[in-house]
């Protein structure tokens, strides 16, 4: 076995940037730490980000075995989503390496622990963007996991037991039942895998505002991952659907493909005009910066503009027009386990799933690049079961 030593934590960053595969042990100022291949008992296999310059390569490295309350799962299918390309870039400057993206996961149940009361072998399930919290706040006893201030994110964060944990571009995964989402029989598993972050992402919002009425008319800003599912979304609850885009190309395929009822070119003052103070609410899925107000200018009073995108410089937030209206700019993030799984028990039940490119293991550097520039419709999904095996060197 072999061992490295280094002197202090930024030689072990740079180790880890590396990713030396001859080093199993490594020793930082006095203390021996296992290298991810051999942190845990359970041999995993996946690809990974080692730095910031956007590729991913083939990584070996090891899960913890399934304890009790644990159930664990074979990958079958992970979506990639835009946060994924966040996090390999280190964009958002929180990423550690190596990483394993992918946090919308769905497989088989391969084991379950002793005191696992709701899933069994062979069981389709999936995980989301989070894995873990504390249980004990005010959020996780309301069923909001997703707003826990320990909350413990599928990939890169810190577990209980203080090892990073690794997404789903990997062979297998193993999560705390209360993590764990069941998939319905009648869900494809490659179509239901984006649902686990897009689709809750863009639900969520429109439960708790109350914008999932019957007859209501929602704006949707964006048409991408997230925008496509948002439609379809709003159209099973029953409503009104406007498209709002700087893209006038997109018109055919929100009306005619994806069932929206108007579009608007948000450059085209004039279309924009004509449909003043006519929305009930507004789901913003774009991450670009982006000028608001002329989106709160699309709300009736007491309108609401959640934003859901995530964009990487400040936007400017005027607040006379939310005055003079009641208008409301407000946020959401992804939605706590029980609600997931309403979402995707709804999604199921109104035929609701995104548009997706299937790819393999060894295609996903050039997806990632794709996604960059926008050039997907809407959700790459990796066929990790059919795949991933071929590219172990």
């Amino acid at each position: 076995m072999a061992c490295m030593i280094y002197k202090d934590s930024l030689e072990l960053d740079l180790y880890l940037c590396r990713l030396d595969p001859k080093a199993d042990l490594l020793v930082v100022m006095g203390e021996v730490v296992i290298s991810p291949e051999e942190e845990h008992p359970v041999k995993a296999f996946g690809w990974a980000a080692r730095d910031n310059s956007g590729n991913l390569s083939p990584f070996n490295f090891s899960r913890r075995s399934t304890g009790e309350k644990d159930v664990r799962f074979e990958v079958l299918y992970c979506g990639i989503c835009h946060t994924d390309l966040h996090n390999i870039k280190n964009e958002w400057g929180i990423s550690r390496y190596p990483l394993v993206p992918g946090h919308e996961i769905v497989g088989s149940v391969t084991e379950v622990g002793s005191k696992v009361e709701k899933f069994k072998v062979g069981d389709k399930v999936g995980v989301g963007c989070m894995v873990g919290a504390c249980h004990s706040c005010s959020d996780c006893s309301n069923n909001l996991e997703n707003y826990c201030p320990k909350l413990i994110l599928t990939y890169g964060s810190l577990y209980h037991d203080g090892t990073v944990t690794y997404g789903g571009y990997s062979d297998t995964m193993v999560a705390d039942e209360r993590y764990v989402v069941r998939i319905p029989e009648n869900m494809p598993l490659d179509e239901g895998a984006p649902l686990l972050c897009a689709g809750i992402t863009v639900y969520s919002p429109l439960k708790y505002y109350g914008l999932g009425e019957p007859g209501m008319h929602i704006g949707v800003v964006g048409l991408g991952g997230l925008g496509h599912v948002a439609v379809k979304f709003a159209k099973a609850f029953g409503c009104k659907v406007t498209v709002i885009s700087t893209s006038p190309a997109k018109k055919e395929e929100a009306i005619e493909h994806l069932g929206a009822d108007m579009f608007l070119v948000s450059r085209d003052e004039q279309e924009m005009q004509a449909v003043m103070g006519t929305m009930d609410g507004i789901i913003d899925t774009v991450c670009a910066v982006h000028h608001l107000p002329p989106l709160i200018g699309l709300l009736k009073s007491h309108g609401k503009l959640i934003m859901v995108g995530a964009p990487d410089r400040p936007l400017q937030l005027p607040v006379f027009p939310l005055l003079t209206g009641r208008k409301i700019v407000g946020g959401s993030a992804i939605g706590g386990m029980k609600e997931t799984q309403e979402m995707i028990d709804f999604a199921a039940k109104h035929n609701v799933t995104p548009d997706i490119e299937i790819i393999s293991m060894d295609y996903v550097n050039t997806a990632i690049r794709r996604l960059a520039r926008g050039d997907v419709r809407y959700r790459f999904v990796i066929d990790v079961g059919n795949t991933l095996a071929h590219t172990k060197p």
